[in-house]
């Protein structure tokens, strides 16, 4: 699973999205692998506008295309891009599902996505491309919303990773275990340390108020449990693990952990619930909660990776409370 050798980078050429290019060409030059550049576009696209003589789309109504081309090829011209096997892709259709299909179509090991983090009327207006590309995506998201802490640099003409400290954010299921084994490898090969952080739910310590009795023991049971669990996982990943245990609102002590710590990466399992309404799936929104407010870029590992890429099991699923 890692290093990631094939990197997809979604974009609309926009300053934001352009913030996600430096993170695809780290790891693509890391891996010495390839970077595919998707554009999805609304209208059809000749499949040779790289290479169309300008009296081609000199025609009214071309407009688009002409700036569609000069926008990839100020792109493929990028400092970041420098020494790197690119390949651009072009499409018509809609955003995330053609960015799900092309991660299969390309064998993509990591997508690459800026988000704006709206919040409130914004985000239930306008809602996120990139936490539906998270929904859809077979393969690890990287998600980074500048500003925010930034773990690659690009200077002199060279890029690099600088990763120095790693939280997987975990709740013991099924759907963390890919997360756990990307994150432990990942910190592996960076020389980076790997903390773990488990939140137990505000929503326990409610039942305790209300029903102090079988509330208050459910509460103990549950910390004996995570602390267990904790001290499996830390030995299932090598030992070189630093465990947290938290208690409230899961995305909010995340975040809080990850900000207090000067974390430079959260890694998170996601998995995805259908849509009332049909459709396209949806994130649970711990996740995307996460996503939006994480001072440092999230790697969204889908729990499908459970079963593609390892196929054994970490632990065992939290017990009914």
């Amino acid at each position: 699973m890692y290093p990631f050798r094939n990197i997809l980078f979604p974009t609309d050429f926009s300053p934001h999205a352009h913030a996600a290019l430096k993170y695809a060409a780290a790891f693509a030059r890391e891996s010495g692998g390839r970077l595919v550049v998707l554009s999805v576009q609304e209208g059809s696209v000749p499949a040779n506008l790289l290479s169309l003589p300008d009296r081609a789309l000199e025609e009214e109504g071309k407009e688009w295309l002409r700036t569609l081309r000069r926008n990839v090829r100020n792109t493929l011209a990028d400092p970041l891009l420098s020494g790197l096997e690119v390949e651009t892709v072009i499409v018509e259709g809609e955003p995330a599902a053609e960015i799900a299909r092309a991660a299969r179509d390309f064998h993509i090991d990591l997508i690459t996505v800026a988000t704006h983090g709206r919040k409130g009327l914004a985000r239930f207006l306008f809602g996120s491309t990139a936490e539906e590309i998270i929904a859809e995506a077979p393969c690890p998201v990287l998600s980074v919303r500048p500003p925010q802490h930034d773990f690659v640099e690009h200077r002199d003409g060279r890029t690099e990773i600088h990763l120095n400290r790693i939280l997987l954010a975990t709740d013991f299921r099924p759907v963390t275990e890919a997360a756990a084994r990307l994150a432990s490898e990942i910190a592996r090969r960076a020389g980076a340390e790997l903390h773990a952080i488990y939140v137990i739910s505000d929503f326990v310590d409610q039942m305790a108020d209300l029903l102090p009795d079988s509330g208050n023991q459910t509460l103990r049971n549950l910390r004996a449990y995570a602390q267990e669990r904790m001290s499996r996982l830390a030995r299932e990943l090598g030992g070189a693990v630093s465990t947290h245990i938290a208690e409230g609102r899961p995305y909010e002590e995340i975040v809080r952990l990850a900000m207090d710590g000067d974390f430079d990466l959260i890694v998170a399992g996601t998995s995805v619930h259908p849509s009332l309404f049909g459709g396209a799936a949806s994130l649970g929104q711990e996740i995307e909660r996460i996503v939006r407010n994480a001072p440092c870029p999230v790697l969204c590992v889908p729990a499908g990776q459970v079963m593609t890429s390892a196929p054994a099991r970490i632990g065992d699923p939290l017990p009914q409370t």
